[in-house]
């Protein structure tokens, strides 16, 4: 089959999740438009608003010269990118809760700046604006995601993949996250991967260095997935293991077509974004502001 990126199924950490958590939930969040708009949907809350714009600060680094990276303070660049998320575009119900989720964010970036550890060396930064490659080309699929950093490792000339957290969660051992990001910094720049580490920046002070996973398992895990994915899309199965009474990954997504939810705005990647008034939306559904 000849390569055509716009005909291939594309893949991510954040749709393979999805899916895995509930079929119905990928179809919501990765699948379906709404007819009036033709835009995809995106339910939005505090934790995804305080990730979405800690990472865009933290990231806005990799692109500024060693030297000069840290004149600005990053609390102000904060201030500039919250406004994108203020009020109902936050998911906040009230002030109180917009300025606790603010306060959060300002807490991490100053920990950045008063321990800029990697931050401070020289970063490796891909070419793509969205990161992506052939996971497979007989079967049409590509695997795409963002990086959040690639600190250079002159000795080895080599890089160490870095993704920072901003969740309370830890990040689970069986997650496929490093898996992903693995394989893309592999197939989307020269240079080896021989470190790789997560930053919890809400509580510490560096990073925590993880194992690497093993590529070859990595590459068949996940492309299975992806296959099973291309099948449900193409025979168009993709209900909930619950049934009709749906779970905790869907229902919430069923809300907007339910008309149960608030259309408050539209995001950078032209999705019609809603809230849940009257409800609280767990942090692990709101976690896609990653393709």
């Amino acid at each position: 089959m000849a390569k055509d990126k716009y005909s291939a199924v594309w893949v991510s950490h954040t749709s393979l999740n999805d899916y895995l958590k509930c079929p119905r939930s990928y179809y919501l969040k990765n699948v379906y438009k709404d007819p009036k708009t033709g835009h995809k949907i995106q339910l939005t809350g505090p934790s995804l608003a305080l990730g979405a714009s800690v990472h865009e600060v933290v990231e806005s680094l990799s692109v500024i010269p060693t030297e000069s990276r840290f004149e600005e303070s990053l609390v102000l660049k904060f201030d500039k990118v919250w406004e994108k998320y203020t009020g109902k575009m936050g998911g906040f119900r009230n002030i109180e809760q917009e300025h606790q989720f603010k306060e959060r964010g300002k807490s991490m970036l100053r920990r950045v700046m008063d321990n800029p550890g990697p931050l401070g060396n020289k970063a490796v930064k891909i070419s793509q604006e969205l990161p992506y490659y052939w996971l497979s080309e007989d079967d049409n699929i590509i695997l795409c995601g963002k990086v959040d950093w690639l600190e250079y490792l002159p000795d080895t000339d080599s890089v160490n993949i870095i993704d920072f957290k901003t969740g309370k969660k830890k990040e689970e051992k069986e997650s496929l996250q490093l898996p992903i990001y693995l394989l893309l910094v592999r197939n989307c720049q020269k240079r080896s991967v021989t470190k790789a580490s997560y930053w919890y920046l809400e509580t510490d002070n560096i990073p925590t260095e993880v194992n690497l996973p093993d590529t070859s398992e990595s590459q068949q895990k996940i492309l299975n997935i992806a296959r099973e994915i291309k099948l449900a899309r193409k025979l168009d199965k993709m209900s909930c293991p619950n049934g009709k009474d749906g779970c905790i990954y869907c229902r919430p997504m069923e809300s907007i077509l339910n008309k149960e939810a608030e259309l408050v705005g539209e995001n950078d990647y032209h999705q019609d974004v809603y809230i849940l008034p009257d409800k609280e939306v767990s942090e692990d559904l709101l976690n896609s502001f990653i393709i």
